[in-house]
This record gives structure tokens, sequence and C-alpha cells, in this order.
């Protein structure tokens, strides 16, 4: 005679903890799935060097100030080269804290010998799609992020540039080169072509920009030459999806998966940005921390300050100090979120980098400005003596400013005098020793904060590779 059931809970139990058998048959045990309870939030401020991360302190509280990332308790010096360059791009120093392996410029997480060129020097990419071979150059190194989907972890990522740009793509994809940027977007979405099963039923949270590397090009702004529309796939992977600020206040924080995509490619720089039209990264991190948190398990959630190392590249200082400013904000929202959800942050690790540096620099001898306030332009102005307060000047007689670069768009000819109410625009250019179209990534150490669960391990100088190492020992895995 089969067993019947019919109280509620009675069932629940059945079905959690015994598979029930046919007529006759016993009770099979099963082992429960363990639902971990620990958690890891990896803030990324892309481009973050020591000099932007001082300046940004100035601009945002004054000398004398502090921003939530520096009264973080542990703090190391991280080394940022990749496998083949001494200075880094985005693609390897990102892996390398999400795979333990260095690798070489353009890669997104796979083995150290892959190469993002052919023979000829071309990059193995074509229109935003990979044309990497599919054998002899390199394989997939598995990501923190698929490790913990496979302990049965919660998984988001967060970023203010586009969800398929390096930083975030290194957490959950693998590509020889960063700009096949459709392939990247196909790894992400359950179920269809291309998608990385490691990934399981897909990332719960995945809130940023680049919608453009979603949608077929039949669609205005779309770049995908598959003609699929990855939005569509991702409403039947059943994500609750938001394309505005209006649609991002909805979405659901219940532990179902949401995403959202509100530009077509980065979002804006938060000077700029519309409030009505974008969330903040402080919005974004604090509405993946509820939705992750009320999975009531353990979870993975990176934070990528994607603009910083933009307008760094424009050699635009206002923009990029005032995005870092913003991803401090996010950081300082989820150290109270998560002090609410995990007191004492037992349980959880929360750790601030960079991927690597910039050539900003702060010149010398300036006086003490403050911060920068309307007819004020504090760090982002010239250079006064400490002495009296009178504008320092160069070996011609001429004034300049506090930031500098070391390359760069911006290269004068002949210096000159220096507006002074020109420093307070958005749109000021640094000047550069060095004349480049655009200015590059430096190779200086950055820095790395921690607090909470396993924060002690991280200490003096490590390379990035061996960060990977501790977040994996902070949770055991």
């Amino acid at each position: 005679m089969k067993m019947k059931l019919r109280h509620p809970v009675m069932l629940s139990l059945c079905v959690a903890l015994v598979a029930c058998g046919g007529d006759g048959g016993s009770p099979k045990t099963e082992t429960p799935v363990a639902v971990p309870k620990k958690n890891v939030l990896l803030f990324v401020g892309d481009g973050m060097g020591i000099t932007t991360q001082t300046a940004a302190r100035i601009y945002s509280v004054g000398e004398d100030g502090e921003l939530a990332m520096d009264r973080l308790p542990e703090t190391a010096f991280v080394h940022t080269y990749s496998a083949d360059g001494q200075v880094t791009d985005s693609a390897p120093s990102m892996a390398a804290y999400t795979t333990g392996v260095k690798m070489n410029n353009e890669v997104i997480s796979m083995s150290t010998e892959t190469r993002p060129n052919d023979p000829s020097g071309a990059p193995y990419h074509t229109n935003f799609d990979s044309t990497c071979p599919t054998t002899g150059n390199g394989t997939p190194v598995e990501t923190i992020l698929e490790q913990m989907l496979a302990a049965n972890y919660s998984t988001g990522v967060v970023s203010t540039a586009r969800i398929t740009h390096a930083t975030p793509a290194a957490t959950y994809a693998h590509v020889c080169h960063r700009d096949a940027e459709n392939t990247i977007a196909a790894q992400l979405v359950p179920g269809g072509a291309g998608f990385n099963a490691k990934l399981g039923s897909g990332i719960d949270v995945i809130l940023g920009g680049g919608r453009n590397y979603f949608l077929p090009r039949t669609v205005t702004g779309g770049v995908r030459n598959d003609g699929r529309d990855l939005v569509a796939e991702l409403k039947t992977a059943k994500y609750s999806y938001a394309a505005n600020k209006t649609e991002f206040d909805r979405l659901p924080t219940d532990g179902s998966k949401i995403a959202g995509l509100f530009t077509g490619s980065h979002m804006a720089y938060d000077l700029d940005r519309d409030p009505s039209r974008e969330p903040s990264l402080a919005e974004m991190t604090g509405k993946a921390i509820d939705a992750l948190s009320a999975k009531k398990k353990g979870f993975f959630l990176m934070v990528e300050g994607g603009r910083i190392d933009h307008a760094l590249h424009a050699t635009n200082a206002r923009r990029a100090l005032q995005d870092t400013v913003a991803f401090d904000q996010a950081i300082a929202l989820a150290l109270t979120k998560m002090e609410a959800v995990d007191p004492g942050l037992k349980n959880t690790l929360i750790v601030v980098t960079a991927d690597h540096d910039h050539t900003l620099q702060m010149n010398g001898y300036a006086q003490r400005t403050g911060k920068t306030e309307a007819g004020k332009p504090g760090v982002l102005g010239v250079v006064k003596n400490y002495v009296d307060g009178s504008e320092s000047t160069d070996v011609d007689g001429n004034p300049y400013t506090i930031l500098g670069f070391g390359n760069g768009p911006r290269r004068l000819a002949t210096r000159g005098p220096i507006d002074a109410s020109a420093l307070e625009s958005p749109d000021y250019l640094q000047e550069a020793v060095i004349p480049m179209s655009g200015e590059t990534h430096g190779g200086a150490d950055v820095f790395l904060g921690a607090q909470g669960m396993g924060a002690e391990n991280f200490t003096g100088t490590m390379k990035n590779d061996e960060v990977y190492g501790l977040l994996r020992k902070a949770i055991g895995l």
C-alpha cells in the first residue's frame, strides 16, 4: 500500500530528507545539499591607483578626511604586472584576482599560454565576435565565481562599465581577446548557444551597462551579428529585467534572478548621471546585496567602479575623482548593509582594491587646499606655495596644476597662463608630459583594503594572483 502524506509539513520533510519509494519500498535517505553561509564582496576600482585614491580623498573630504576605504582595518599593496607586460591591462589583472593565474594582456580568464593575437599580430576577434582558435591556444581557467556557484553559493556582478567589459567579464567568461564582447554576452545568458555551462542556471544578479551587445543589429544600437536578442533570452531564463531607473526600482529583492542593462554602452560618469534614468553604483550595490541576501545562503558579489579608468584615460581628473567618490559610497553602503546581515562580519569578507594604476601624478609643493567646492577647485587647482600662498611657477614663470599625467592628449606646445575658472569645468583636461592620443595605464602597485572574515590574511605586499588564493581560503574552498 502506498504511503499517503497529507500534512504539508510532513510532505516537505519527506522531500527534503528521503526519496519516497513505491509499493513496499523503503524510504531512501539522501544527502541534503549544503547551504553555505559565507559571503565575499570584491570591490574593484578600475584604474584606481594610489594617486587617484589620494586625490579623490582631498577632492571629497579634504586632506584630514577619510574615505570609507581608508577605514578598512587590513591593508596591503598589490603588484599588478601581467604574464607578458610590466604594465597590465584590465583583462589579465582582474583575471588574476578571479583565477589565480597570470595571463597575457587582453586575455579573459584563459591559461597562461593563451595568445590574444594570431601569428600575423591580428587580434583574435572580428566585430565583437571571437575567432579564437578552439585548439592550440590555451584553455579556460575556472574563476572563483564559477567555483562558488558549484558550491551552491549565489553570485552577482555589478559595474558602471559595460557588463561585458574586461573587468566584469573576467569573473564569468573565457575568451582569448577582451574585445569579443558579443561572445562574452552569450556566455552570460542561460540556455542559449555559447552559454558558459559552468554558470549553471546563471548568475543571480547582473547590473550595469552594455545593452547593445545583447541586441541584434536590426535593433537600434544593437551590434550582434548572429541576430539574437539576448535581452529576450534573459527574460525567458526567468530574469526580472530593467532598462532604466524606474524599472530598476521595481526589480524584486526576493531572491529571484534580476538583470539590469541601463545603457547601450558604458553608464554615465557620476558627474553627468541623470538620477531619474540611471541608478548610482551605490544603489546597484544595495539592490544586489538585498537580492542576494534574500536567498538565505552565502554569496559572491563583484562590484566595479568601471568609469574611473575611462576618465583617467581621457586625462579628465574631475570625472575620475567623482567616480572614485561614487565607488567609495558603494563601499560604505555595503559595509552598513552587510553589518546588518552579518553582525561583526564574522562570515563576510569585504575586499577593496584596483586592477591597475594610471599615470596620474601630484605636483609639489602645494599648500593644503581642502575639499573641492564651488569657487574652490581644491586639488583640481594650480599649485600655490605652502609658505605664502603665491602661485608656484615653472622655469619660464608659468603656473601649473596640482594634478597632471605622465602621458595623454593634452601636451602643450607652449606653456602659458591658466584660466582659473576653467579648472572647475567638468571637461577640463589635465596637462600631460608625453603627447598621446589617450593616456595609458601605469605600472605602480595598488592599494588593497579588507574587513571581516579572513581579512587578517591580506597584509604586506602580494601579487594579484595571490589575492585569489586568500579569497578561497577565507571561505574554505
